[in-house]
């Protein structure tokens, strides 16, 4: 990978073996227009709950104009449209950053995602946390967003976070994928050897349902294990993040912090999933 350039904002994290891994922050204009993305689809979905509400309660009805239906609707209808579109705009942020590990429709076409401080994916705390927020951060707007508080609070932070990011402890980065090796570059040349099952480290405790992975999955993890020495320290510390972010959202284990490591992680994972599989046949 090339080095980031030098005027662009970057986090660096040191891991735990006191390696730097940068990733570059998220622009002031990338995060714009992926929460406008955002916002259009939840306008859009709130809309559509409003239509159909509108068009079930003026089944039958003589005079089905708008004012009329407003006028005449049941309070119970009006709560439920009430309700609907609060979970829609509350919601929708938290649903997606938890479903999707830190992205949302506007942040994965924007090719961003929010991370922790300390580069693992954020959990549920997290995505609820920093979007509970969100209505602080859009003062002086809250039907129409305009977020002059958070970009205030972008600009003053070290971190380019907003309220809720300080809150929670998170970051919005970039995802460098054009700097990145991908899988296919990585591991279509040469014939991969038998060394995807020796230990580097140190057994990596965890615990988590390894029914969980798929067959798909560990052969990614072990593809990964079995190349990884003819990556450079940085491109291997970049792979071993990007293959374990999504398993560890998915599988969500609990270690001891203070001694994780991506690469032994991933070691520990395919050892037990081998003995998993070995031990079910």
């Amino acid at each position: 990978m090339q080095p980031l350039i030098e005027t662009e904002e970057t986090l660096i994290i040191e891991t735990p073996e006191r390696v730097p891994l940068e990733f570059a922050l998220a622009s002031i204009g990338n995060r714009f227009l992926a929460v406008a993305i955002d916002h259009f689809i939840q306008f859009f979905l709130i809309f559509t709950i409003g239509y159909l509400i509108y068009a079930v309660v003026g089944m039958g009805a003589e005079d089905s104009s708008v004012e009329m239906l407003a006028s005449e609707m049941p309070k119970w209808t009006a709560a439920i449209l009430i309700i609907l579109s609060s979970l829609v705009f509350s919601g929708y942020f938290i649903f997606f950053e938890w479903l999707l590990s830190g992205q949302t429709p506007g942040k994965r076409l924007m090719k961003l995602r929010v991370i922790r401080e300390d580069g693992r994916p954020i959990t549920l705390w997290e995505a609820v946390a920093r979007n509970l927020l969100r209505i602080v951060d859009a003062i002086p707007g809250f039907v129409v967003p305009i977020y002059s508080t958070g970009l205030i609070t972008v600009f003053l932070s070290r971190r380019d976070q907003r309220i809720g990011d300080m809150f929670a402890g998170t970051v919005v980065i970039r995802e460098r994928s054009d700097e990145a090796p991908t899988f296919e570059e990585t591991f279509s040349s040469n014939r991969l050897s038998d060394s995807a099952f020796v230990r580097v480290f140190k057994p990596a405790p965890f615990k988590a349902d390894m029914a969980l992975l798929s067959e798909g999955e560990m052969e990614v993890v072990e593809s990964f294990l079995r190349r990884r020495f003819e990556l450079s320290d940085r491109q291997r510390l970049w792979m071993a993040w990007r293959v374990a972010l999504p398993i560890m959202f998915k599988i969500k284990p609990s270690y001891e912090k203070g001694d994780f490591n991506y690469e032994a992680f991933l070691e520990e994972l395919l050892h037990r999933y081998s003995n998993r599989k070995r031990f079910l046949n």
